[in-house]
C-alpha cells in the first residue's frame, strides 16, 4: 500500500475519487487534466488505478461496458488503528 501511495499522480486520482465516487477511467482522466494539467494516457492512468486496486485502496465495478472505480478507505483506516497518531507532547 505504501508503494501505491508513493506516486502522486496516484494520490491525487485518490483524492478526486474521495471526492466523487464511482468514476470511469475517462472521466478520471479527464478530471486529472481538467483540474491538475495532467495529461496522461488513459493507459497510464489505467495502470495506477491497478496499482492502487492492488493495494485495496481502490474496488472496482463493472455495469455493462463501463468500469466504475470507487475510493476504498479501509487499508488506511487500519493503519491507522494499528499506529495511533501521537500529537508530541501530548504523553496521555
Amino acid at each position: 500500500m505504501f508503494r501505491a501511495l508513493d506516486d502522486e499522480t496516484r494520490r491525487l486520482i485518490l483524492d478526486e475519487l474521495s471526492s466523487r465516487d464511482g468514476q470511469t477511467l475517462f472521466e478520471i482522466c479527464a478530471t486529472l487534466a481538467t483540474r491538475h494539467g495532467l495529461g496522461s494516457s488513459r493507459q497510464a492512468v489505467s495502470q495506477h488505478l491497478g496499482v492502487l486496486e492492488s493495494a485495496g485502496l481502490v474496488v472496482t465495478e463493472r455495469r455493462g461496458r463501463s468500469k466504475f472505480h470507487y475510493f476504498s478507505s479501509e487499508p488506511l483506516a487500519a493503519i491507522t488503528r494499528r499506529w495511533p497518531v501521537v500529537e508530541k507532547g501530548n504523553t496521555s
